[in-house]
């Protein structure tokens, strides 16, 4: 959903002109960051596209607005489950396009508002948000905030059987890998790596091509784990990734989470109390625990850091 060119993509951030933003990221996956309570100025995705290009606009991995759930359909259908949610995480891809959930931007977005003062957040205590995504609960953590990502399932759950494999992979290696699809409310495919070299040298300025294309597309990750797997109990991993709509990426929340549940479904009967996975921008840790539905949730624990303010002119 890119301009076309220079003289477009100026004319898209005119359209926008004294409309404030703030810059922050998670670990590197960078957001510029909007509040629009009562929902009165929504961005096109041209407009979102011009004001994320990194030459010729603001730059960043994807374009977040904090509106009030009873502005939006979706925020006012799961106000009617969790009356809690009152703010909804409008998120979008750096080419515009609609996503469901980015786990690196939830925390940046909870950073936000507190920064903002539109909520009020002590350590160890929790906020409810909406999503596309669902309703997501993130706790104040030691080292930034913890969310709850929910339930992750397998995308070809037929298809992913014992240790299996569902997708193929191209990401211009010598020959295509096997992996594993894994939803975290958003579509992933998960390719596990044997060398350093492998993880490092990969050329991910295109798309990966997968075979068969989760229906809505798909995150690709590449995953090296570490040898040991689980030292001490603590699971590591190095992971590197292309997002939908965006490219590569110095990190991403869901890849993670989605990363480490293939992970772990590879190798069996590994136990491990937490998962630290090393990204290009830094380190996010995963745990996993019974969510009160009944089932296993993934909780995506790392940093959120708001860089700068402005408004385009």
């Amino acid at each position: 959903m890119s301009t076309t060119g220079p003289e477009q993509q100026a004319d898209r951030l005119r359209e926008l002109s004294g409309l404030a933003f703030t810059k922050g990221h998670g670990t590197g996956n960078d957001f510029i960051l909007v509040a629009d309570p009562d929902n009165t100025r929504d961005v096109l995705p041209e407009q979102v596209a011009a004001v994320c290009d990194r030459h010729l606009g603001i730059g960043a991995d994807g374009f977040i607005r904090a509106i009030k759930s009873e502005t939006v359909a979706e925020g006012r259908a799961l106000l009617g489950e969790n009356p809690a949610a009152e703010w909804f995480m409008d998120y979008r891809n750096g080419d515009g396009s609609v996503s469901e959930m980015c786990g690196n931007g939830v925390r940046v977005f909870v950073h936000f508002l507190i920064s903002r003062g539109f909520v009020t957040l002590d350590d160890g205590a929790a906020l409810t948000i909406g999503t596309r995504a669902g309703v997501k609960v993130i706790t104040r953590s030691a080292v930034g905030y913890a969310v709850d990502m929910g339930p992750w399932e397998f995308i070809f759950p037929d298809r992913a059987i014992e240790r299996a494999l569902d997708s193929i992979v191209d990401a211009g290696m010598a020959v295509p890998r096997p992996a594993l699809s894994v939803s975290m409310g958003n579509p992933h495919t998960v390719v596990a790596l044997s060398e350093a070299s492998e993880l490092d040298e990969l050329d991910l300025h295109h798309a990966p091509l997968v075979e068969p294309v989760p229906p809505h597309g798909t995150n690709v990750e590449f995953v090296l784990p570490s040898d040991p797997l689980v030292s001490a109990g603590v699971g590591t991993i190095r992971m590197r990734v292309h997002e939908r709509g965006v490219g590569e990426t110095r990190s991403c929340g869901t890849g993670a989470c989605a990363a480490v549940v293939a992970t772990r479904h590879w190798a069996g009967d590994t136990v491990a109390e937490r998962w630290d996975v090393h990204v290009p921008g830094g380190t996010v840790s995963v745990v996993f625990v019974n969510g009160p539905d009944g089932r296993e949730h993934v909780v995506l624990d790392g940093p959120a850091v708001l860089v700068s303010e402005g408004s385009l002119s």
